[in-house]
């Protein structure tokens, strides 16, 4: 059973039916490193894991967890780039990335340009909201988050019109700043995504640093596993799953080889195994849960290689955004 959102629909865990059959059968101790309302974690257990330990840097996930964990979940309120600090030598590490269904569906957390409130935005309960950085942030700054974490096209303009509007009223509200990003683009179309839509995902992938948080977590989970352990990833951004897939690429590589482009590598031990290509939902889920439509699964498995670094320009990850 899926926990339910503010509008009484259930959230359902995207791709989970296609990571328990992948990684069947489900054994031992897992890490869930986005926990939110859980639906990873129930999926588990009842697949046969032996316990797993819940990781949430929102404080929410933790006060509804008390209502359906029980002696086999672990909660820890840190983020997934923590997890070897928490836990070694797992059999399996799940992430779900980027904003939970329960975030959006909670006017009050300020994600969703569809519903008014508080421009937050924060995943856990510090560090700057999304109001202090559109309103305090200067126009080049603002036109650099835009373009590298939401590659809006019209980045300048964008940044432009929120200063000069600022500079009248401060933002408060999400409406307020979906109203003026979109009145700097075309007209929406029938079945095109809102204009807002990825200055907000630019935004928020600020305020949580959450490029930088796949780069560390995904090094922290090979860290984290055991040989043989499985690590799914569940992304919802082109720029994520090429993260993923270039991590997962460079890790099972064995180096030696090279090209005319490139000086041959040494020869190394891989970290991962990687199973297939990115798994992507089907039409009866999307039709289900269309907030899956985007959805990749990437799944590979520990081997018994040291665990080494990767870098986020080598995870194709763009440079952060100095000054937030």
């Amino acid at each position: 059973m899926t926990a339910p959102s503010e509008s009484g629909a259930p959230h359902v865990p995207v791709l989970l039916s296609a990571i328990l059959e992948t990684v069947a059968p489900v054994r031992g101790v897992w890490l869930d490193g986005t926990m939110g309302a859980g639906g990873y974690t129930r999926g588990l257990l009842d697949a046969g894991a032996d316990r797993v330990i819940g990781l949430d840097r929102d404080p929410t996930a933790h006060q509804m967890a008390r209502e359906w964990a029980d002696e086999r979940v672990e909660l820890v309120k840190t983020v997934f780039s923590r997890m070897d600090e928490v836990a070694r030598d797992l059999d399996g590490v799940v992430l779900d990335l980027g904003v939970s269904s329960m975030q959006l569906d909670q006017a009050e957390r300020g994600f969703s340009f569809m519903r008014d409130g508080p421009l937050d935005m924060r995943m856990g309960d510090d560090g700057p909201s999304a109001a202090d950085v559109v309103n305090t942030a200067p126009e080049a700054l603002l036109s650099d988050i835009l373009h590298r974490y939401g590659e809006e096209r019209a980045a300048r303009r964008i940044a432009r019109s929120i200063v000069r509007r600022r500079d009248e009223a401060p933002f408060e509200t999400t409406l307020d700043l979906a109203e003026t990003v979109a009145a700097n683009l075309p007209r929406q179309k029938p079945g095109q995504s809102h204009p807002a839509t990825r200055s907000f995902q630019a935004i928020r992938i600020a305020v949580n640093d959450e490029f930088g948080e796949l780069a560390r977590g995904l090094s922290a989970a090979e860290r984290a596993l055991a040989p043989g352990g499985w690590l799914a990833v569940v992304t919802f951004h082109s720029v994520e799953d090429r993260a993923v897939k270039r991590f997962l690429a460079d890790r099972s590589d064995a180096g030696g080889g090279g090209s005319r482009h490139a000086a041959p590598q040494p020869p190394r031990n891989p970290a991962f195994d990687v199973i297939h290509k990115a798994i992507a939902p089907s039409p009866e889920e999307v039709a289900n849960n269309p907030r899956a439509r985007s959805a990749r699964l990437r799944v590979a498995r520990r081997t018994d290689a040291p665990a080494g670094e990767v870098d986020r320009r080598t995870l194709g990850l763009p440079d952060p955004v100095e000054g937030i």
